[in-house]
């Protein structure tokens, strides 16, 4: 019986795709999306780690942490949707762009959870059960203290031999963030039954709490 759960729940994370893709408004995805604006005199960090689904609801958990939106980095504005995008070939990342406080929680802590928790940083190009560059770990830093501070970590993480195999994360410089389609925003809170969510989305809020239990909300 477990077993034939494990298969089905594996079929139907393989499906998500096409049911997301088929909730999407065609007409829409064919519009030049705008790129993020910040509102406020916040930072901004965007980090890319698989799907962005437990991505964001990961950094949503953080005290600190003001908004978080799921979209897509790397490659143009015309080709920044979740129809494009799923196709490996357009340069964008599923990413997220966190709008936090730094008084309350640095960026520093944020590349630690981003690491330890997010997501596994030694899958190229794929994390889990999704596979294509769209799904690659990489850091989108805009500024250059961003930058120093992002590869000072990665040097660390090797250095120290944290997962005993090379970083795969990449550190580019952010050109511009696109909010996905409004039904990815908030997506595990929405939907925690989710089969994709309960199998792979929920453990990283657990590893989260164990991990660093002084950083969430309550």
């Amino acid at each position: 019986m477990k077993k034939r759960l494990f298969i089905l729940i594996l079929i139907t994370s393989a499906l998500i795709p096409l049911a997301a893709f088929g909730q999407s408004d065609p007409g829409k995805e064919m519009e030049e999306p705008l790129p993020y604006m910040s509102g406020g005199a916040k930072e901004t960090a965007v980090f890319a780690g698989g799907c962005f689904w437990g991505v964001e609801a990961v950094f949503e958990s953080l005290k600190g942490v003001e908004d978080v939106q799921s979209g897509y980095s790397g490659g143009p504005a015309r080709l920044a949707s979740y129809r494009m995008v799923g196709t490996g070939t357009t340069g964008h990342a599923e990413s997220v762009i966190v709008e936090y406080d730094p008084s309350v929680i640095s960026y520093e802590k944020l590349l630690d959870v981003f690491f330890l928790v997010a997501h596994d940083p030694t899958q190229f190009n794929y994390q889990g059960p999704d596979i294509g560059p769209q799904y690659r770990s990489a850091i989108f830093y805009n500024s250059e203290s961003q930058k120093e501070k992002a590869e000072d970590y990665i040097e660390k993480l090797e250095r120290e031999k944290v997962y005993g195999q090379p970083i795969a994360t990449e550190v580019t410089e952010l050109e511009a963030f696109y909010p996905a389609e409004e039904y990815h925003q908030d997506f595990m809170a929405l939907n925690p039954d989710h089969p994709y969510i309960v199998y792979w989305d929920a453990p990283k809020l657990r590893h989260l709490e164990e991990m660093f239990p002084k950083l969430l909300k309550k």
